[in-house]
C-alpha cells in the first residue's frame, strides 16, 4: 500500500514538474525590449497580442530591441537573433522578426522559413515606411502594434489567396490623425498670427475714401507706349512608365547558422 502511494504522489510530482516543460517551445519571449523603450505594461499587452497571432497562424511573430548590434549589419543581428534564440514553427522555423537598434537608428525585418514567402521585399519596405511614421517620433508601441496588425494581415494573405508583392500591395496605413497635437498647433498658429496683424496695424496709415479711382492715381505717372509678347523657352518634362513585368518575390540569403532568411530594413 505505501509503495502505491508512494508512487503515486511521485507520479503527481512529475505531472506538476513536467507538463510545464513539455508546454513551452523553448524560445525566448516574442517581445524583447533590451532598449527599455517600453513601459512594463506596453511589453504585457504586445506581448500578449504577438503571441496570439503566432499561435494562430502557426508562424512566430517577434519584436527585438537593442542599444547596441556588437558591430554587425542591422540584417547579421536580425538573423543571429532569430536562429540563436530558437524562435520558428515547424521543420522550416517559419517566422519575422522585427528588430529595431537604436544604436544608429536601423529597423530591420527578418523573414524565415513561410515567412520568407509570406513578406516579400515590396511588402516588408510597405511596412516598414508605415512604422517609420511612429518610429521617427519616438511612439515605438504605436509602431509595434502596427507592425504586429501588419504581420497577421500580411500572413493570412499569403494563406488564403496569394502574398502582397509588386502589383499587389495593399494601400500604406496612414498614421492617425493627432487630434491634440492639432489643436495646440491651430492655437499657436492663431496667437502667432493675431500678433503679427497687429504689427501691421500699428504701421498702417489709413488713407481717406476717395469716391472716383483716378483720385489714387499721380497725375502722369505711367505711360504705356506699347506692348508685345517674346517665346523664350518650352519645358517637357518626362516621367518613367512603370513595367507592371518588374520581378517582385522575396530575395534570400543565408545567416551565421546556415539557414535561409529573407528581409529588408531601413532607418528611423
Amino acid at each position: 500500500m505505501k509503495r502505491i502511494i508512494s508512487f503515486s504522489v511521485a507520479f503527481i510530482l512529475l505531472l506538476m514538474y513536467a507538463v510545464p516543460v513539455f508546454a513551452t517551445d523553448g524560445h525566448d519571449p516574442r517581445v524583447v525590449d533590451n532598449a527599455e523603450l517600453l513601459t512594463q505594461s506596453q511589453i504585457e499587452e504586445l506581448t500578449e497580442k504577438v503571441d496570439e497571432i503566432s499561435e494562430r497562424q502557426q508562424l512566430d511573430v517577434v519584436i527585438v530591441t537593442t542599444n547596441s548590434i556588437d558591430g554587425k549589419s542591422p540584417m547579421a543581428y536580425a538573423d543571429d537573433y532569430y536562429d540563436y534564440h530558437n524562435y520558428g514553427y515547424g521543420a522550416n522555423k517559419d517566422g519575422v522578426l522585427l528588430l529595431l537598434s537604436m544604436e544608429d537608428r536601423d529597423w530591420w525585418i527578418s523573414t524565415t522559413g513561410y515567412g520568407i514567402t509570406a513578406f516579400t521585399d515590396a511588402g516588408i519596405q510597405l511596412i516598414g515606411n508605415e512604422i517609420v511614421q511612429y518610429l521617427s517620433s519616438g511612439d515605438y508601441f504605436g509602431g509595434f502594434k502596427l507592425f504586429a496588425d501588419e504581420a497577421d494581415r500580411f500572413i493570412t494573405k499569403a494563406r488564403t489567396d496569394k502574398p502582397y508583392d509588386v502589383g499587389n500591395l495593399p494601400k500604406a496605413k496612414k498614421k492617425l490623425f493627432d487630434a491634440k497635437a492639432a489643436l495646440i498647433s491651430l492655437v499657436i498658429a492663431a496667437v502667432i498670427a493675431f500678433v503679427v496683424i497687429l504689427s501691421i496695424k500699428s504701421k498702417y496709415k489709413p488713407v481717406k475714401f476717395q469716391p472716383n479711382a483716378s483720385d489714387y492715381l499721380v497725375s502722369d505717372s505711367f505711360n504705356l507706349t506699347g506692348a508685345f509678347d517674346n517665346f523664350l523657352y518650352s519645358n517637357v518634362s518626362k516621367t518613367a512608365r512603370s513595367d507592371s513585368s518588374s520581378s517582385g518575390g522575396s530575395s534570400t540569403h543565408s545567416g551565421s547558422s546556415g539557414t535561409s532568411h529573407g528581409g529588408g530594413g531601413g532607418k528611423f
